[in-house]
């Protein structure tokens, strides 16, 4: 009876031990899933790392060459600026060495011939060509003020009198010529102005 009693208490021993190592096993089992997961996790998260590394220096780039890019156009704007500030009395200037020219010309024929009504009927000549000149390629337009009314955003006043001559304030000589660039007055003329005379006041009889 007792060695009935010990064989049952070994084979019960043995089932324990058993169950141990099973159980031991099992957890042992069940703990390698977990690594493996967590290394599926991690290889996810540095491809995207890698994937977003990659994309951000993609964008630096592009942005590193639009913002050469527009350097490089602002200094071109720049340099086109100035370069038309420069040159952008290069035809009016163009115009004046041909007027310079006529002069020349002019000076030249009179030292020759000694002829001096020739002389002064090319420099009239030259004159009227360097008006015109002037009108039809620049807009600049000489006024002609001499019978003219009176017109404070043009004239400039020098000296008024009384003109039996006058109804209305009148432009009677000209000092100066006044000039207007297109539709503005850039230099007003400088004028005598003739106002009518002031009629005597009859006396008040009482």
């Amino acid at each position: 009876m007792a060695k009935k009693n010990q064989k049952k208490t070994a084979e019960a021993e043995e089932k324990i031990i058993e169950g141990e190592f099973s159980s031991e096993a099992d957890s042992i089992e069940g703990s390698s899933d977990e690594p493996c997961e967590e290394l599926s996790e991690f290889e996810i998260l540095k491809g995207s790392v890698e994937e977003l590394e990659k994309e951000l220096e993609d964008y630096k780039g592009k942005y590193l060459r639009k913002h050469a890019d527009f350097e490089n156009f602002r200094k071109r704007m720049l340099r086109e600026k100035e370069d038309s500030i420069k040159y952008a009395n290069a035809n009016l200037l163009k115009d004046l060495v041909s007027v310079i020219d006529d002069f020349e010309r002019a000076i030249n024929s009179a030292q020759e011939s000694k002829d001096y009504e020739s002389f002064l009927s090319g420099i009239k000549l030259i004159e009227k060509q360097f008006g015109a000149m002037l009108e039809n390629n620049w807009g600049l337009k000489r006024m002609e003020t001499i019978g003219e009314e009176f017109n404070p955003q043009m004239h400039e006043a020098l000296m008024m009198e009384e003109n039996a001559d006058c109804s209305t304030e009148t432009v009677i000589e000209d000092y100066q010529k006044g000039y207007v660039l297109h539709d503005r007055v850039i230099r007003h003329a400088k004028v005598k102005v003739g106002k009518p005379p002031v009629e005597a006041v009859a006396p008040v009889s009482e």
